[in-house]
């Protein structure tokens, strides 16, 4: 059975399902045409998170046209594995659809906050601060686990760990446009994972 021809469906369907979702609230929120500074995340990362992630996302295409162009960083991951990824994707899919609803036009792809920006702290923003972050972590959990490839999982911890880096001026940016409310706000959450009710 060629299990790499049925996961590069999986994938084709996962892109099918998730992107016009993606597209829409995207569009709604740049609907403004509110130009946004990408330049105060910072010289770092403006110079890796973005090429890094473009890479990736060529990879994950690479994949999903011929799987054997992926072929040179695959690994023997076992079917029930892949599957698991399966999961992983599903569950990323269904809290980016979340996430994207309780962030309304507030979507960004920067650090900057838009003159019309809300606090949100409702949904998944009950719980975490970046459910948005967890939501990229799962879903490039998924594709690495999916296509068995540990390309995908080395630039999938990369870009993580660069989202991780950014959220610290993400925060003083928050900080700096709802002071004491989002003070409050950081104090009963936790950024990636709920914090422990004593």
């Amino acid at each position: 059975m060629d299990h790499d021809n049925i996961f590069r469906y999986v994938l084709i369907l996962g892109f099918v399902v998730v992107f016009p979702i993606a597209l829409y609230h995207r569009l709604k929120a740049a609907a403004s045409r509110e130009k946004l500074d990408r330049r105060q995340e910072g010289v770092f990362i403006l110079a890796t998170l973005r090429p890094i992630a473009f890479i990736r996302i060529a990879a994950v295409f690479a994949y999903v046209i011929d799987p054997a162009w992926m072929r040179w960083s695959q690994v023997g991951l076992p079917p029930w594995v892949r599957w698991a990824g399966v999961g992983f994707g599903v569950s990323a899919a269904i809290l980016l659809t979340v996430v994207f609803r309780s962030l309304g036009t507030n979507i960004t792809d920067t650090v900057v906050t838009r003159k019309s920006h809300t606090l949100v702290t409702s949904g998944p923003y009950r719980w975490v601060r970046h459910p948005f972050y967890v939501t990229a972590a799962l879903a490039m959990t998924a594709d690495s686990l999916v296509t068995a490839n540990w390309f995908l999982a080395l630039t999938g911890a990369l870009t993580f760990g660069l989202m991780v880096i950014r959220t610290g001026t993400e925060e003083q940016k928050l900080i700096e446009r709802f002071g004491d409310a989002y003070r409050e706000y950081m104090a009963r959450t936790g950024r990636f994972i709920p914090r422990r009710k004593c």
